[in-house]
């Protein structure tokens, strides 16, 4: 006996140094912490649970684990009438941070007001967090964050598993099932929050869920949506990036006077009247559009964008937003964000068609990435070796078959209590506000959703709660759409 116990120690000493040199996560794993946090005055108890839940294949062989932040809060009787909201990071190949430490969760990195980097890195409370009404669950979908496929997988059954449109929203509505099923949740009232490539991944998920999980959704929010997959190419395409453009030149003090000197949700109103009655015929005429009518229409886009006429009948009234991003501060000697063009970049050279880099990206992993590897391993005690992806591989993408807005739509139709809540910032260049617009409109084109359907917008970019008062008025628009779309005791699911 004695030398099986000398030998298992030995065996220990051997296979513990070689796990950890692997630097792998189990794929089901769970570490609870508890904590409190006050929001609006209240003192609010929670438990977080913080840890790894499998991915299985057809045959129930995990092929993946996930990496989850899920809080609870601890002072609430009735789970069943208790929100649930699951929230996703876009990229795709993005970890699900940015909303967890900078939005809606209980604890906020440290930034300054506009949201820029500052020292030293760490955490501090969110005043805000939408978790005194709902609980949360922030899911990284496989490389992102500490979430890994397994070692077995080959890389070519790893793409068709996780890496595309309709293969990311079907293994994740069905671990969204097995996360329901173990944290007793399907009483609750549920709703999915996705920011960037994110609201293409819950409105695909938000039918899926439907159709092959029998799950039904009462909201879903799209912050900074994607296309969904609703097309707009050509002179749509071009036309559309204008009203972005203007707000972005009004926030440089690029416009006019007259419309310098007004607010920008004054000026916007005008830019997009003239975007779709004016703009977009005249683009589609392309090169038959009357030359005295063209530089009519290039001296009211040169208005409206901060940037000469010159160029734009350079560029035959589309201008690429690559190109707005070098050219409007150009004389200044900076380049423009493209996830949230109040942030300004220095390239090497003034000349070119493109910045260098993206200076919002960059001051935003600046401030990130410390304050969540801190938060992780100091305050919720998950401690390992293996390396937090802010961003993970994940390409080649497989972008076809997008029909994710049309999905959203569909499940909508079917479901009575299915609401939906856009929120866009108006310096987002990636994922501007306008066609996030145009997207509600072609979703819907019968117009009988429209009262299930609904826009907010505000002054700042991509991840526009980095603002503080976009922070608190974001939360609270959140927290409005929850209690709106709850049915009152009683009111069934029917038209």
């Amino acid at each position: 006996m004695r030398k099986l116990t000398v030998l298992a120690l030995l065996l220990m000493l051997v296979v513990l140094p070689l796990a950890a040199q692997r630097r792998a996560i189990p794929f089901d794993s769970t570490v609870i912490t508890k904590h409190e946090v006050t929001i609006k005055g209240q003192r609010v108890p929670y438990v977080a649970t913080t840890g790894t839940q499998p991915v299985w294949d057809e045959d129930g062989k995990p092929i993946a684990g996930l990496f989850y932040t899920y809080y609870e809060r601890s002072d609430v009787k009735d789970r069943a009438a208790r929100p649930l909201v699951i929230s996703f990071n876009g990229g795709p190949g993005s970890a699900s941070v940015w909303m967890h430490i900078a939005y809606t969760g209980p604890r906020l990195l440290n930034i300054d007001d506009e949201g820029y980097p500052i020292q030293p890195y760490g955490i501090k409370e969110n005043p805000y967090s939408i978790l005194d009404i709902a609980d949360i669950v922030y899911v990284n979908p496989v490389n992102t964050a500490y979430s890994r496929a397994a070692d077995t997988l080959d890389q070519e059954k790893a793409r068709k598993n996780f890496f595309g449109v309709n293969a990311d929203i079907e293994y994740l509505a069905e671990w969204l099932n097995t996360f329901v099923t173990r944290k007793g949740r399907w009483a609750s009232p549920k709703y999915l929050i996705g920011e960037s490539y994110g609201t293409t991944r819950v409105s695909g998920l938000a039918l899926a869920l439907q159709d092959a999980q029998w799950m039904y959704l009462n909201g879903v929010i799209l912050v900074s949506p994607t296309d969904l997959g609703i097309d707009r190419s050509g002179p749509v395409d071009a036309a559309l990036r204008l009203p972005y453009y203007a707000a972005t030149a009004w926030y440089h003090k690029k416009l006019p006077q007259d419309l310098q000197q007004k607010d920008l949700t004054a000026v916007l109103p005008e830019v997009e009247a003239f975007t779709i009655d004016k703009l977009i015929p005249a683009i589609v005429k392309g090169g038959f559009l009357e030359e005295d009518q063209k530089k009519q229409i290039a001296a009211q886009m040169a208005r409206y964008s901060g940037l000469s006429e010159e160029v734009i009948l350079q560029h035959n009234l589309d201008v690429p937003t690559s190109f707005f991003w070098k050219e409007l501060l150009r004389d200044e000697g900076f380049t423009v964000g493209r996830l949230d063009s109040r942030y300004k970049g220095i390239d090497r050279e003034d000349a070119g068609v493109r910045p260098d880099f993206n200076a919002e990206l960059t001051a935003w992993l600046h401030a990130f990435t410390p304050a969540i590897n801190i938060y992780l391993r100091d305050e919720l005690r998950y401690k390992t070796d293996v390396k937090y992806n802010m961003f993970g591989p994940v390409h080649p993408w497989d972008n076809s078959n997008d029909q994710t807005g049309e999905n959203l739509r569909q499940a909508m139709a079917q479901n009575p209590y299915l609401h939906v809540m856009i929120q866009s910032g108006y310096y987002d260049g990636a994922c501007d506000y306008f066609n996030a617009k145009y997207s509600i409109w072609q979703m819907d084109p019968s117009g009988r959703l429209q009262d299930r359907l609904s826009w907010k917008g505000y002054r700042s970019g991509h991840m526009m709660y980095l603002r503080t008062e976009d922070l608190k008025t974001g939360n609270e628009d959140i927290r409005d759409f929850i209690r709106a779309s709850l049915p009152k005791k009683g009111e069934p699911a029917k038209y």
